[in-house]
């Protein structure tokens, strides 16, 4: 039998649904096909609104018993605090259980063997888990935020449309960049539990403890707080440093994508060099 060319090999990829288009079409049914990402997504939903109608009517009643209005926080800012206290772990889950998940169970084995070129297999799970998470970051973000108005009933100062936007645009991106890193991470420990740990230690643990060694300056550039930075905007006092945010939203966005293009960048190492083991 005579050799295929490179264009007839080409056309029989389209024809099967091979490539990168077919490997970003197995990982999108992957990723919706288990019990797993629609509990992580409706404990993301329960935590964001939930928190968000809860500390909005706390705010209400704080304003009726005479609170101080300067100190009470408007509805974007309760939607931030319930994103990066709450929501945002079950982001993580979501993007750790997609690759590590697939570890435990040995089914990386049946994806490397339907997509052997590793580092498409994450640009695959790339395509399908961050556009995701970006939409409904952003779509959960405005559904709190339609809530919390007349929950919050005035108090805590308004907010214009434009702000809402930038707002609910605000925790899609940071959603969307979180589920990368969250993928790196897991792609290069490779365990579900691990990556969650050194997540949670990256975005919580490592801020407190440069806060406790007198490197306040260093805070405002690790992930979380970089996230929380992005998601209050650049007029806004940061309520874990205590401090007005550093730097404009843009800047916050190259942070998150510097730390998440790193975890995928060994991440993608990790997969490339050792076995699926």
């Amino acid at each position: 039998m005579a050799a295929m060319t490179a264009t007839e090999i080409t056309t029989a990829d389209e024809r099967t649904g091979g490539g990168l288009h077919g490997a970003i079409h197995a990982e999108w049914t992957k990723l919706w096909s288990v019990r797993s990402t629609w509990w992580t997504v409706s404990a993301a939903a329960l935590l964001l609104i939930g928190y968000t109608a809860l500390a909005a009517i706390s705010v209400r009643v704080q304003a009726d018993n005479g609170g101080p209005e300067e100190v009470l926080p408007s509805a974007p800012q309760i939607t931030t605090e319930a994103v990066f206290f709450l929501a945002q772990y079950a982001v993580l889950a979501v993007a750790t259980l997609f690759v590590a998940g697939e570890y435990a169970t040995g089914g990386i084995r049946a994806t490397l063997q339907w997509v052997p070129d590793r580092t498409r297999v994450l640009l695959a799970k790339c395509a399908a888990l961050l556009p995701a998470l970006f939409a409904l970051g952003a779509a959960l973000a405005a559904v709190s935020l339609v809530i919390a108005v007349p929950a919050i009933g005035g108090a805590g100062g308004g907010f214009t449309v434009g702000e809402g936007v930038r707002a609910s645009l605000a925790v899609g991106t940071y959603w969307a960049l979180l589920g990368a890193f969250a993928l790196g991470i897991g792609t290069a420990l490779r365990s579900v539990a691990g990556a969650l740990t050194v997540s949670f230690v990256a975005l919580v643990v490592l801020p407190m403890l440069c806060g406790a060694v007198g490197l306040p300056a260093v805070i405002d550039y690790l992930p979380g707080i970089a996230g929380l930075n992005l998601m209050l905007g650049p007029d806004a006092v940061n309520n874990i440093t205590g401090q007005p945010v550093p730097y404009p939203g843009w800047a916050a966005v190259a942070l998150l994508a510097a730390w998440s293009g790193a975890a995928l960048a060994v991440g993608n190492a990790v997969l490339r060099n050792r076995d699926a083991g």
